[in-house]
């Protein structure tokens, strides 16, 4: 990224989501996580990141698009990516989900 540019491109943002995830793993401490979300995304931000996360959930668990798009006022193009998402072959979200306690 240009250092005089206000442009972000894939590479910026490869890059940083990289360490970001980096530095998680590192520090496996679940109530520090907890406060560094707090700190970088706002109420909204963490609120639309939970709402993604259990639309994922509901997905897995048998629950339909219909239901999951009124009972969370999400768009059924929002929950239809998660659906594909999950869907897929090696899908990140069924790795996520396996990891669940």
């Amino acid at each position: 990224m240009n250092n005089n540019s206000n442009e972000v491109n894939d590479a910026f943002v490869a890059e940083n989501l990289r360490e970001l995830c980096h530095l998680i793993m590192k520090s496996g401490d679940e109530q520090f996580l907890m406060e560094f979300c707090e700190c970088l995304f706002t109420k909204a931000e963490r609120t639309d990141f939970a709402k993604r996360w259990q639309l994922v959930k509901e997905i897995d668990s048998g629950v339909t698009q219909r239901d999951i798009a009124k009972k969370y006022a999400m768009s059924l193009c929002k929950i239809t990516r998660g659906s594909k998402e999950l869907a897929k072959p090696e899908s990140a979200f069924r790795k996520m989900l396996d990891l669940r306690d």
